[in-house]
Order: structure tokens, then C-alpha cells, then sequence
């Protein structure tokens, strides 16, 4: 005991001596070691030099072991056995960077730093042994299994009236070769007037297959009551829409069909057209917005026959947010939600620049995704919950004129010729 007394005191004159972050990590070391030993004490059945029935192997001296802590990198050592192996559950095999700078690794990692500058990061935090650029990417896959569980998820806690679809790209290594991938993603607001990120996905591009495959996916996951589909004109993906979410309106994005205007006319005359489109949204009044479309157009006809055209072509698609409540209405007819959730994962993104494969991509943006699907989680509502209430009459008044449809026809008989 007087021996163990005086040990005691001599570590305490040593730590007094030490700087503060020093002494930290030494007190972490010391009880880490007295643990590990303690372990092995109660797996062998016997303290070192103690002769005991119970003993069921011996030591065989010890082997060094770095272990990286938030207080610097501490050496321990584990305890080797003339027969058999032991290692202390308390710490991981091949795992020298602790729990809570493992969460650190990952969080840097998915606000856009890149695994060159982590290691800078964890030498700030005392690591000065530092960490390998595999090692983060090893680190960083322990996303996965969060990425999956929010992928995988079941929709069918609630109804989705409205649905936003849209893509970015990225470059990823692809075998010998650097390609551009597509990230999909699909938003919902439910009934209830909240939001939420339904899905995501990466793919080789925006193909009809793809975008098929996608919105199965989210089917089969339980997603049910779409009436309004909010995406850009892209051939693959509006056939998509209309296959699978039979009965829904698709509404195409203003701000992408503006897009498209503009690069039918000069930049010179870019200005008033677009102070002429504007013109439609301004009215308040469906049957308005839809007179003013068809002068707007005939506006056209002599100085811009391709815009007039196009407007033509897209009338309907273009105006379907109209059939919507009012209060809605900028919610609703364009892609802007998802375009801004885009812009934080193409920033994060340029980080990296290329992703060595399309699990760490799909691994990075869903982890942004993730993240803002969270804060709408405590967020007010998108939509108040007394609009909501508007759109139940506005769908409940479509469900009648479709049951009145089906049954006039149903009830029409059918001549022979």
C-alpha cells in the first residue's frame, strides 16, 4: 500500500509539472491502461505474478498501441498471451482515431472539407501522428448505414399532394475514366403542409430508365396521393411522370421554361420579354393568368415566332399550378425548393471535385440531404395548415369530376357500325 501510496505521488508531481492538455491526455492514458489490465485479469482469471486455480492462461509481455484521442495521441499497451490473443473490448481493432473525433472526421467531411485538409483538422485537435487520406474515406463510409436507413425509409405515414423532382451532376471516377453522374432527388410536401426529402439517387444521366426506376422506388416505399409533380421539361423524365403517377397534373418549372425562352431571343431583347412573361404571373385570377398568356403570345407572333411557338406548345403545362389555392401558387410552379438544396450539395461537392466512385457521391449529397430534411423537421410548416385545408376541397372537387367522367362514360352505350 505505502509502495502504491508513493507511486502515486510521485505521477501527481508529474502531472503538476506537465502543460494542462499534456495532463489530460497522461490521466486518459493512465486509466485506459489500468482498464485494459484490469480486463485481462478478469479474462485470464488471475493477476500478473498470482497462482490461482481459476487461471486459465498467462501473459506474455505487451505490444504498443496509438490511440488518437480529443487530448492528443495517447500509447497504451495491450497485453499479449503465450497462447490464444486478447484485445480490450474498449477500444476497436484497426481503429486508432477515437469515437468522438470519428464524428468530427465525418461531419468536416460532409460540410465540404476535403480529406486533405482533415488532417490538418485532427492535428488542430491534437493528433499530431495525423491521418491518412484512406483512412478518412474509410471513416466516412460509416455514413453508409445512416444513408441507407433515410433511403429505405417508408413514406406511408402520410399523403404527398405535391412532389419536386430535379438533378445535379458531378464528376466521379468511373474505371480509367472521369464522367458526369446524376443526382436525383425528390422532395414532398404532405398533406399536412410539412416537407420532407422522399429520395435520392445517382445514376449514369437523367434517361427515362433511370428516372422510371427512381420514382418506382419511391412508390414501393409507400409514397401515395401525388396530385401535383413540379420538374423540368426533360423528355425521359416527364414520360416517367406521367407513367407512374397516373391522375397527377405535371407542373413544369417556370423558372426553367423562362430559362428556355431566353435562349430563343437576343440578349438585347431578353429584358422586355422577360417583363412580358412576368406580366402572366402578376394576375391573381386563373381565367386572367389565362388571357394574358394568349396576348402575351400574340404579342409575340411578329418579333419572337419561336417563343410564341413555344409558349403555345406549353400552355398547359406551364399554367397547371393555376388549378392549385392561390396561396400556393409561388410554392408550386417552380423547382426553386430543390434547386437551392442542389446549389449546397454542388458546393460541398467542388470540394472533392472528382469522387472516386458513385458510393462516396451518393454518400456526400445524401448526407446534405439529410441534413436539411432535418431542419425541416423543426421547421414551420411550408404550407399553413389552414391552405392545406384548401387543397382538400380543391382535390376532393377533382375526385368528383373524375367519378362523374367515368361514369358517363360507363354509362354511354357503345353502337355497332
Amino acid at each position: 500500500m505505502t509502495d502504491d501510496h508513493s507511486a502515486l505521488l510521485v505521477r501527481l508531481d508529474q502531472l503538476k509539472a506537465a502543460d494542462p492538455q499534456a495532463m489530460t491526455a497522461e490521466l486518459i492514458r493512465a486509466g485506459l491502461q489500468e482498464l485494459i489490465e484490469a480486463e485481462l485479469t478478469s479474462v485470464l482469471g488471475a493477476g500478473r505474478y498470482q497462482r490461482t486455480s481459476e487461471r486459465v492462461g498467462q501473459r506474455n509481455g505487451h505490444r504498443p498501441k496509438t490511440v488518437a484521442t480529443t487530448s492528443g495521441d495517447v500509447d497504451v499497451k495491450i497485453p499479449k498471451l503465450r497462447a490464444g490473443s486478447f484485445f480490450p473490448a474498449l477500444l476497436e481493432r484497426r481503429r486508432r482515431i477515437d469515437k468522438a473525433l470519428h464524428a468530427v472526421i465525418m461531419e468536416a467531411y460532409v460540410h465540404g472539407v476535403s480529406t486533405r485538409s482533415v488532417d490538418d483538422l485532427v492535428a488542430a485537435l491534437g493528433v499530431h501522428s495525423g491521418i491518412s487520406k484512406s483512412e478518412v474515406s474509410r471513416i466516412c463510409a460509416g455514413l453508409d448505414a445512416e444513408v441507407a436507413r433515410f433511403r429505405e425509409r417508408t413514406l406511408v405515414h402520410t399523403t404527398f399532394p405535391y412532389v419536386f423532382l430535379d438533378a445535379t451532376f458531378c464528376k466521379v471516377r468511373v474505371g480509367a475514366h472521369v464522367v458526369s453522374q446524376a443526382m436525383v432527388v425528390a422532395i414532398g410536401v404532405s398533406i399536412d403542409g410539412t416537407r420532407e426529402v422522399l429520395g435520392t439517387a445517382v445514376g449514369d444521366s437523367e434517361s427515362y430508365d433511370f428516372w422510371t426506376e427512381f420514382l418506382r422506388s419511391l412508390k414501393a416505399r409507400g409514397l401515395t396521393g401525388v396530385h401535383l409533380v413540379t420538374s423540368d421539361a426533360h423528355a425521359g423524365l416527364k414520360r416517367a411522370i406521367a407513367e407512374q403517377f397516373t391522375g397527377a397534373s405535371w407542373q413544369r418549372c417556370r423558372v426553367h421554361f423562362m430559362r428556355n425562352v431566353g435562349a430563343k431571343v437576343s440578349a438585347k431583347a431578353m429584358p422586355p420579354v422577360m417583363a412580358a412573361l412576368k406580366t402572366i404571373f402578376a394576375h391573381t385570377d386563373p381565367k386572367d393568368i389565362d388571357a394574358q398568356w394568349d396576348v402575351v403570345v400574340e404579342t409575340f407572333d411578329s418579333p419572337y415566332p419561336q417563343v410564341a411557338e413555344l409558349m403555345r406548345a406549353a400552355k398547359t403545362d406551364v399554367l397547371s399550378f393555376a388549378e392549385y389555392p392561390r396561396s400556393h401558387w409561388t410554392k408550386i410552379w417552380s423547382n426553386n425548393p430543390i434547386e437551392r438544396l442542389n446549389k449546397e450539395i454542388k458546393r460541398r461537392a467542388d470540394v472533392v471535385e472528382i469522387f472516386p466512385n458513385q458510393a462516396a457521391f451518393l454518400r456526400l449529397a445524401t448526407a446534405v440531404v439529410i441534413e436539411q430534411h432535418d431542419e425541416w423537421q423543426v421547421a414551420r410548416r411550408y404550407v399553413s395548415e389552414v391552405s392545406m385545408g384548401e387543397l382538400r376541397a380543391v382535390i376532393a372537387a377533382k375526385q368528383r369530376a373524375a367519378a362523374a367522367a367515368l361514369s358517363k362514360e360507363v354509362a354511354t352505350p357503345v353502337t355497332a357500325d
